[in-house]
Order: structure tokens, then C-alpha cells, then sequence
């Protein structure tokens, strides 16, 4: 099933949502669990379309706040909070998966993207969204194995109340939302074009040209193509009004 809703497109940010997020970051070898709680069953599978987003929308406050809120401590005494990347002249948020097909075809070219453009600015933050106690696939601890597995450079969080997929709008893994220095959205759309069994190398040529341009100061425009990918595996009960299963 497809969803090309245009109110999709807005990032939401109710201010009462108070996200419980974990983080494992490669990088200092940080485990640090916030509030995980106990999730329940979520619908199957679904293929989902984005829409992508032309309007030039502010980071989420309420995630902003979180992350500079709720701070976890590395091994090495040092914080993760939002304020590590405030000097980044462009950030991507990218919401992903452990199991999803399309996740999986890109992980490794996800991984070599974010090396990449890591000593030209971008700042990256992965996020998993998925009711880990019906797909134990996307466990906290999972986590941590795709991060030291497939060598991803940058924080990935857990985020177990599903409250910060739901205040970006996110519906499918993956979503990508980039932001410029003034934390802009400014890009919401694919990796590139392949897809599971087209046979199409990943290139990322797509995020790629849309960073290239953040960077240069230039506009990324507003054609842009709309990530496909699993929906997100909303716990039973906690469906946003966008899924179609929700009341």
C-alpha cells in the first residue's frame, strides 16, 4: 500500500510528546538506555511512498529538546546530546531498520555515504522506531550488532515510545530528512533509485546531490523523488492518524 497524503509532508512537533530514546554510537562504543518500554504487537509489512516535503520546516523543538535534555554518558565520560552537531553546516536524520529489504540493500552504501561527507560537515543521526517486542529484529541490542557490523560512523538511537517518528511524520524505513545549517528542512526524499531486485546499483546518487548542495550553500530544489520502503512497525494502538489502520 502507497500513501501520498500531502499533509503527510508536514513535520509534526506537539510539545507534550517526551520521546525515550537509547543510543549506541560505534564511535565510543556507547550503550546507554533511557525508558525503554514494553511494546506490543504492530501490523504487518506494508510498502509505503513518501511525499516529499518543499516547505522549508524547523527541526522538531520537542526532539531537540530531548536530545539536549536527556544526555547518555560514553564510556570515556563524554555526553551525546543534539548541541555535538550545533557547528554542522547541514544534519540527516534518517529513520531505518534492522530487517526491512530496502534498509538492507543500502546499509553498507548508508555506512561509506555518512564516511563520505563526515570530514565536510554533515552530521548524521540514524533512528530506529520499530516495536522491537514484535519484531525482535529491531532490539536495542540489534542495534548495536548493525552498528558494529556494517560500520555505521554515527549515532543510532532507539527510539522505544515511537514519539519521535511520529513528531517528524516519518511512515517508512527508510525516510530521510536533511537539514541545513539553519536546520531547515530542505530535503525529504530517496537514497537513490534502487530498489530490492531492480538490479540497479546503490549510489546514493540522489541524498548525494542534495547534501553536495547544503553544503555549497546552494538550493536543493524541490523535485525530488519519495523514499519507498517498509512502514514503520507502529506498536498496536500507537498508529499515527496517517496509517491506515488507525481510528
Amino acid at each position: 500500500m502507497f500513501h501520498t497524503r500531502a499533509d503527510r509532508q508536514r513535520i509534526l512537533a506537539p510539545s507534550t510528546l517526551t520521546p525515550m530514546i537509547s543510543t549506541w554510537s560505534r564511535s565510543n562504543e556507547n550503550y546507554c538506555l533511557l525508558n525503554l518500554c514494553n511494546l506490543r504487537f504492530t501490523p504487518p509489512r506494508r510498502l509505503v511512498r513518501r511525499t516529499p516535503c518543499p516547505k522549508l520546516n524547523p527541526i522538531p523543538s520537542h526532539w531537540e529538546r530531548a536530545l539536549r535534555t536527556s544526555s547518555c554518558p560514553t564510556r570515556g565520560g563524554n555526553l551525546f546530546t543534539l548541541a555535538e552537531f550545533k557547528d554542522s553546516p547541514a544534519l540527516l536524520v534518517a529513520f531505518i531498520s534492522n530487517r526491512c529489504p530496502f534498509v538492507v540493500l543500502i546499509r553498507e552504501a548508508l555506512a561509506k555515504f555518512a564516511g563520505d561527507y563526515a570530514g565536510q560537515g554533515l552530521a548524521v543521526v540514524a533512528i530506529n522506531s520499530n516495536d522491537a517486542q514484535a519484531f525482535p529484529e529491531e532490539t536495542l541490542e540489534r542495534v548495536g550488532a548493525e552498528v558494529k557490523t556494517y560500520g555505521y560512523g554515527f549515532p543510532y538511537l532507539k527510539d522505544a515510545s515511537q514519539s519521535v517518528a511520529k513528531a517528524y511524520g516519518a511512515a517508512c524505513t527508510p525516510d530521510f530528512f536533511l537539514y541545513d545549517r539553519e536546520r531547515r528542512l530542505v530535503y525529504h526524499g530517496q537514497f537513490d533509485d534502487a530498489r530490492p531486485g531492480n538490479g540497479k546499483d546503490v549510489t546514493g546518487a540522489d541524498l548525494r546531490a542534495a547534501v553536495d548542495a547544503v553544503l555549497k550553500g546552494k538550493d536543493v530544489g524541490t523535485t525530488q523523488v519519495p523514499s519507498i520502503g517498509c512502514n514503520i512497525k507502529w506498536t498496536a494502538g500507537n498508529e499515527p492518524s496517517w496509517f491506515p489502520t488507525a481510528a
